[in-house]
């Protein structure tokens, strides 16, 4: 039967999701621990591959086995073996035609930046930073240029491997959480997909503008040059969570997991 997991994990500690030859990605670490509790290797494919230092409030991946377990015995048993930093949150049975990837009809990403005069501590990793002031009122303004269907390939990375660099970006939400000495921001991102380093590119852009270097409209200046060369920097992978795949009701799997009430 096909089994389907939702997984949180900080990526502070991996070399991203992707399985490489160090053994230190998530997968890696999943897959063990599938195999220790299946007595049987176990391989696993994830709805979306993550960077080194990325986190994660909902992946989902999923694997064939002929082992015929309780779905909570596989959260149980599998996180006996699991890192204390990764965790499957729940299991369920899917069809034979469910695929983690090729069944998403859409992926969403948050970014939490901390915008203060001295750099985080306790969040460090978990946070994006910036020193400088940010205009809410004009990183609002220069998010109708993405919305939409465009070539995003100013905002993709060189090692990208998508067929193609059209994408639909459906929904763009900014908010923050204030103090007396610093604000959080949080960026949340939901599209049809994802090219690399997309988010993080256009976060570069997004803040460049928030702290004024560049005005809103440039960013459609940006877009429409199709050239990485014309972006801002990418930005850091601190503070960056995939919150998950979304997909048709009728597989019934959960939208969302208690970790979600953690961010700011």
């Amino acid at each position: 039967m096909r089994i389907a997991l939702g997984i949180t994990y900080s990526g502070s500690a991996y070399e991203g999701w992707q399985s490489q030859l160090s053994g230190k990605t998530v997968q890696d670490k999943l897959e063990q621990a599938l195999a220790k509790f299946a007595v049987q290797p176990v391989r696993i494919m994830c709805a979306g591959r993550t960077d080194a230092g990325v986190h994660a409030l909902m992946q989902v991946a999923h694997f064939d086995t002929p082992l015929q377990r309780e779905t909570a015995s596989w959260v149980r048993g599998t996180n006996t073996f699991l890192p204390p930093d990764i965790a499957v949150q729940w299991a369920r049975q899917v069809p034979d035609e469910f695929h983690s990837r090729g069944s998403a009809i859409a992926r969403r990403y948050a970014y939490v930046v901390l915008e203060s005069p001295v750099r985080p501590s306790v969040e460090a990793g978990r946070v994006g930073w910036v020193y400088r002031p940010l205009d809410g009122a004009a990183m609002q303004r220069a998010l109708a240029h993405l919305l939409g269907e465009h070539d995003f390939s100013s905002f993709r990375a060189a090692q990208c491997q998508a067929r193609s660099p059209v994408k639909t970006i459906s929904r763009i939400e900014i908010s923050q959480r204030a103090s007396t000495a610093s604000r959080y921001w949080r960026f949340e991102f939901e599209a049809n997909a994802f090219l690399h380093h997309m988010i993080r590119n256009i976060m570069g852009c997004l803040l460049a503008i928030g702290q004024g270097t560049h005005p809103p409209d440039w960013l459609a200046e940006v877009v429409a040059a199709r050239s990485r060369a014309a972006a801002a920097p990418t930005f850091s992978p601190d503070g960056l969570y995939f919150l998950g795949p979304v997909y048709e009701a009728r597989y019934g799997l959960p939208n969302r997991t208690a970790a979600y009430d953690w961010l700011p």
